[in-house]
């Protein structure tokens, strides 16, 4: 039987000096969870790559720490790159008790084609590019899909109520918050006009000032 679990290492190195394990090809990482210590860990670069591109930071993954028989149930949390390079310089794990409910951020994926995007001037808004949702670590779904075939007419809109999260996934956002919208693109050119001309209107003409301290002169 192949040990799909991902494989982590204590690590000892830490502060600045992790900068020569990046060098060597493995990543410096810290395992937390509620009620756990964190644990500095480590685990070759090109494994963690892999995993997150599988996982992302929503789906659960088993994860063993050096030679433990059991396995910890963990997501990615947070990942770190450089600003520059793009390169993995750290990466958080959350530990979870797969039978006590979590909440977490989850993206929103639009998804099928809205009819009012194929007229004239109509333009599809995004509003909402996540949701956070409340589940058991194993039922959380890795994104939630949002169908906007619906969407056939200007200022038609899609909110949290009208999305499915799946059996046993409780959406905490509020269900009248706006997720996507149809917009005009003359309402939006329409907006900055007035914007525009309400700033302008509020501006005194040039050389008024000085016109005033002569006149009191």
């Amino acid at each position: 039987m192949v040990d799909k679990s991902f494989k982590v290492t204590t690590r000892t190195v830490s502060g600045k000096k992790t900068r020569f394990l990046r060098r060597e090809g493995v990543t410096p990482a810290h395992l937390f969870g509620q009620g756990l210590t964190s644990v500095a860990v480590q685990c070759p670069t090109g494994d963690l790559k892999r995993a997150i591109a599988l996982k992302g930071t929503t789906r659960l993954m088993d994860l063993r720490l050096d030679d433990e028989k059991e396995t910890r149930s963990v997501f990615i949390r947070e990942v770190q790159r450089d600003a520059l390079s793009g390169e993995l310089v750290h990466v958080d794990f959350y530990q979870v008790n797969k039978k006590q409910k979590i909440r977490v951020a989850v993206p929103l994926v639009l998804v099928g084609d809205a009819p009012a995007a194929k007229l004239k001037n109509n333009i599809i808004e995004q509003l909402l590019s996540e949701v956070e949702v409340e589940s058991l670590p194993g039922e959380l779904p890795p994104h939630i899909e949002v169908d906007i075939s619906p969407l056939a007419e200007a200022n038609q809109a899609l909110c949290v109520s009208d999305i499915n999260a799946g059996s046993g996934v409780t959406i905490m956002a509020t269900p009248e918050q706006l997720i996507v919208k149809v917009s005009t693109i003359a309402e939006e050119q329409g907006a900055i006009a007035t914007s525009t001309e309400s700033a302008e209107a509020g501006k005194a003409p040039a050389g008024a000032t000085k016109g005033e301290k002569s006149e009191k002169k």
